[in-house]
């Protein structure tokens, strides 16, 4: 549960940045969509798998 704490004369504007701002720092929306559904350990695997393999290709064509 995120709580913003509204210090003094701290406009409500500001409040809802500072809560979005929490929100993406702790990456809760990805868990959230997640585990709307079940993905299989495989499939999660998979997909570590190729994106491990996409920044190697990213890092790997710089050094040249």
């Amino acid at each position: 549960m995120l709580i913003v704490e509204i210090k003094g004369g701290m406009s409500i504007e500001k409040a809802l940045k500072e809560m979005k701002r929490k929100f993406t720092k702790t990456k809760l929306l990805t868990e959230l969509r997640n585990r709307k559904e079940f993905t299989k350990k495989s499939v999660k695997r998979r997909k570590e798998v190729n994106k491990a393999k996409y920044i190697q290709s990213i890092t790997g064509s710089n050094e040249d």
